[in-house]
Protein backbone atom coordinates (compact mmCIF):
# COMPACT_ATOMS: atom_id res chain seq x y z
CA UNK A 1 0.00 0.00 0.00
CA UNK A 2 1.38 3.42 -0.70
CA UNK A 3 2.57 5.44 1.90
CA UNK A 4 0.29 8.61 0.61
CA UNK A 5 -3.04 6.21 0.61
CA UNK A 6 -4.36 7.54 3.76
CA UNK A 7 -4.82 11.44 4.85
CA UNK A 8 -1.97 12.67 6.93
CA UNK A 9 -2.67 12.91 10.88
CA UNK A 10 -3.35 17.21 10.58
CA UNK A 11 -5.62 16.23 7.51
CA UNK A 12 -7.53 13.99 9.54
CA UNK A 13 -7.68 16.37 12.67
CA UNK A 14 -8.92 19.01 10.33
CA UNK A 15 -11.51 16.53 8.69
CA UNK A 16 -12.53 15.88 12.54
CA UNK A 17 -13.17 19.65 13.39
CA UNK A 18 -14.84 20.45 9.79
CA UNK A 19 -17.02 17.40 10.62
CA UNK A 20 -17.85 18.71 14.16
CA UNK A 21 -18.36 22.18 13.33
CA UNK A 22 -20.86 21.04 10.55
CA UNK A 23 -22.54 18.51 13.19
CA UNK A 24 -23.01 20.44 16.12
CA UNK A 25 -23.82 23.92 14.59
CA UNK A 26 -27.60 25.48 13.85
CA UNK A 27 -29.53 24.00 10.84
CA UNK A 28 -32.94 22.60 9.51
CA UNK A 29 -31.89 19.25 11.19
CA UNK A 30 -30.93 20.32 14.69
CA UNK A 31 -33.10 22.70 14.80
CA UNK A 32 -36.02 20.42 14.11
CA UNK A 33 -34.57 17.64 16.74
CA UNK A 34 -34.74 20.30 19.13
CA UNK A 35 -38.34 20.93 18.70
CA UNK A 36 -39.23 17.61 18.56
CA UNK A 37 -37.05 16.67 22.36
CA UNK A 38 -39.18 19.55 23.48
CA UNK A 39 -43.09 18.68 21.95
CA UNK A 40 -42.20 14.72 21.95
CA UNK A 41 -38.98 13.69 24.12
CA UNK A 42 -35.92 11.35 22.89
CA UNK A 43 -38.09 8.20 22.54
CA UNK A 44 -40.16 9.63 19.72
CA UNK A 45 -37.80 11.36 18.18
CA UNK A 46 -35.51 8.22 17.37
CA UNK A 47 -37.09 7.45 13.99
CA UNK A 48 -35.95 11.57 12.96
CA UNK A 49 -32.85 10.89 13.92
CA UNK A 50 -32.17 7.14 12.09
CA UNK A 51 -33.59 9.23 9.05
CA UNK A 52 -30.72 11.70 9.12
CA UNK A 53 -27.93 9.27 9.89
CA UNK A 54 -28.97 7.14 7.05
CA UNK A 55 -29.78 9.92 4.55
CA UNK A 56 -26.86 12.04 5.50
CA UNK A 57 -24.31 8.61 5.13
CA UNK A 58 -25.97 7.96 1.80
CA UNK A 59 -26.06 11.64 0.37
CA UNK A 60 -21.74 11.98 1.48
CA UNK A 61 -21.59 8.53 -0.24
CA UNK A 62 -23.74 10.03 -3.29
CA UNK A 63 -21.33 13.32 -3.48
CA UNK A 64 -18.21 12.00 -2.69
CA UNK A 65 -19.10 9.40 -5.88
CA UNK A 66 -20.01 11.26 -8.06
CA UNK A 67 -22.91 13.63 -7.74
CA UNK A 68 -20.95 16.45 -7.01
CA UNK A 69 -19.53 16.02 -10.77
CA UNK A 70 -23.18 15.73 -11.73
CA UNK A 71 -23.77 19.22 -10.13
CA UNK A 72 -21.03 20.66 -11.65
CA UNK A 73 -22.04 19.83 -15.15
CA UNK A 74 -26.00 20.22 -14.46
CA UNK A 75 -25.69 23.51 -12.48
CA UNK A 76 -29.91 23.74 -12.37
CA UNK A 77 -29.91 20.55 -11.15
CA UNK A 78 -28.48 21.42 -8.15
CA UNK A 79 -30.52 24.63 -8.29
CA UNK A 80 -33.78 23.08 -8.34
CA UNK A 81 -33.12 21.10 -5.52
CA UNK A 82 -31.97 24.00 -3.54
CA UNK A 83 -35.40 26.01 -4.14
CA UNK A 84 -37.33 22.34 -3.55
CA UNK A 85 -35.42 22.27 -0.38
CA UNK A 86 -35.77 25.90 0.64
CA UNK A 87 -39.84 25.82 -0.17
CA UNK A 88 -39.97 22.48 2.11
CA UNK A 89 -37.84 24.06 5.08
CA UNK A 90 -40.34 27.11 4.77
CA UNK A 91 -43.39 24.88 5.07
CA UNK A 92 -41.46 22.87 8.15
CA UNK A 93 -41.22 26.18 9.56
CA UNK A 94 -44.26 27.40 9.41
CA UNK A 95 -45.77 23.84 10.70
CA UNK A 96 -43.36 24.33 13.79
CA UNK A 97 -44.71 27.81 14.14
CA UNK A 98 -48.26 27.48 13.68
CA UNK A 99 -48.19 24.57 17.05
CA UNK A 100 -49.67 26.55 20.10
CA UNK A 101 -49.01 23.41 22.73
CA UNK A 102 -46.57 21.02 23.19
CA UNK A 103 -47.66 18.47 20.54
CA UNK A 104 -50.31 20.49 19.40
CA UNK A 105 -51.66 22.40 16.48
CA UNK A 106 -50.17 21.45 13.20
CA UNK A 107 -46.81 19.87 15.16
CA UNK A 108 -49.13 16.64 15.63
CA UNK A 109 -45.93 14.16 15.19
CA UNK A 110 -42.30 14.18 15.31
CA UNK A 111 -40.66 13.59 11.43
CA UNK A 112 -41.08 9.80 10.81
CA UNK A 113 -38.18 8.06 9.04
CA UNK A 114 -39.11 8.03 5.46
CA UNK A 115 -40.05 11.82 6.41
CA UNK A 116 -37.03 12.50 7.66
CA UNK A 117 -34.83 10.45 5.61
CA UNK A 118 -36.49 11.92 2.27
CA UNK A 119 -36.03 15.53 4.18
CA UNK A 120 -32.20 15.30 3.72
CA UNK A 121 -32.56 15.29 0.20
CA UNK A 122 -33.36 18.77 -0.08
CA UNK A 123 -31.50 20.14 2.70
CA UNK A 124 -29.47 22.91 1.72
CA UNK A 125 -27.31 22.87 4.54
CA UNK A 126 -26.26 18.93 3.97
CA UNK A 127 -25.64 19.73 0.40
CA UNK A 128 -23.47 22.68 1.16
CA UNK A 129 -21.46 20.94 3.92
CA UNK A 130 -20.48 17.49 1.95
CA UNK A 131 -19.74 18.97 -1.13
CA UNK A 132 -17.43 21.43 1.18
CA UNK A 133 -16.11 18.42 2.42
CA UNK A 134 -15.55 15.84 -0.63
CA UNK A 135 -13.79 19.35 -2.56
CA UNK A 136 -11.38 19.52 0.75
CA UNK A 137 -11.10 16.12 1.73
CA UNK A 138 -11.49 13.33 -0.91
CA UNK A 139 -8.00 13.05 -3.42
CA UNK A 140 -8.43 12.62 -6.62
CA UNK A 141 -6.15 8.84 -6.50
CA UNK A 142 -8.83 7.61 -3.42
CA UNK A 143 -12.03 8.42 -3.86
CA UNK A 144 -13.20 5.41 -2.25
CA UNK A 145 -11.10 5.16 0.73
CA UNK A 146 -11.80 9.25 1.36
CA UNK A 147 -15.30 8.99 0.79
CA UNK A 148 -15.90 6.76 3.18
CA UNK A 149 -13.33 8.35 5.86
CA UNK A 150 -15.73 11.39 5.16
CA UNK A 151 -18.85 9.53 5.57
CA UNK A 152 -17.51 7.55 8.51
CA UNK A 153 -16.35 10.74 10.56
CA UNK A 154 -19.52 12.45 9.97
CA UNK A 155 -22.05 9.55 10.84
CA UNK A 156 -19.89 8.98 13.81
CA UNK A 157 -19.96 12.59 14.62
CA UNK A 158 -23.26 13.02 13.82
CA UNK A 159 -24.94 10.88 16.52
CA UNK A 160 -23.93 12.80 19.44
CA UNK A 161 -24.93 15.90 17.98
CA UNK A 162 -28.69 14.53 17.14
CA UNK A 163 -28.47 13.52 20.94
CA UNK A 164 -27.28 16.62 22.74
CA UNK A 165 -29.76 19.29 20.10
CA UNK A 166 -32.72 16.24 21.45
CA UNK A 167 -31.80 16.19 24.62
CA UNK A 168 -31.46 20.26 25.23
CA UNK A 169 -35.10 20.37 23.77
CA UNK A 170 -36.25 17.79 26.49
CA UNK A 171 -34.49 19.76 29.24
CA UNK A 172 -36.35 22.82 28.27
CA UNK A 173 -39.91 20.82 28.24
CA UNK A 174 -40.67 21.15 31.65
CA UNK A 175 -40.05 24.84 31.65
CA UNK A 176 -42.26 25.07 28.65
CA UNK A 177 -45.33 23.39 29.79
CA UNK A 178 -47.44 26.38 29.60
CA UNK A 179 -49.16 27.01 26.41
CA UNK A 180 -47.96 30.41 26.09
CA UNK A 181 -44.62 29.52 26.52
CA UNK A 182 -44.29 26.97 24.25
CA UNK A 183 -46.45 29.13 21.74
CA UNK A 184 -43.52 31.70 22.03
CA UNK A 185 -40.75 28.92 21.97
CA UNK A 186 -42.21 27.27 18.50
CA UNK A 187 -42.48 30.96 16.99
CA UNK A 188 -38.55 31.80 17.70
CA UNK A 189 -38.04 28.00 16.70
CA UNK A 190 -39.87 28.15 13.21
CA UNK A 191 -37.91 31.73 12.42
CA UNK A 192 -34.60 30.12 13.17
CA UNK A 193 -35.33 27.26 10.80
CA UNK A 194 -37.09 29.61 8.04
CA UNK A 195 -33.71 31.84 8.66
CA UNK A 196 -31.53 28.90 8.73
CA UNK A 197 -32.18 28.19 4.79
CA UNK A 198 -33.31 31.50 3.43
CA UNK A 199 -29.35 31.93 4.41
CA UNK A 200 -28.42 30.53 1.53
CA UNK A 201 -30.58 32.76 -1.19
CA UNK A 202 -27.66 35.14 0.24
CA UNK A 203 -24.95 33.21 0.00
Amino acid sequence: MPTDAALSPTLLAALFVFAAVGSITPGPNNIMLMVSGVNFGIRRTLPQMVGIFIGLAVINLAVGLGLGLVFSQFPLVRIGLMFVGIGYTLWLAWTIASAGSLGGGTLAHPLSFPASFAFQWVNAKLWMTSIAAVAIYVRPRHVVSDTALVTGMFSVINVPAMFLWAGFGVGLRQALQKPGRIRVFNIVMGLLLAASVLAFLRG
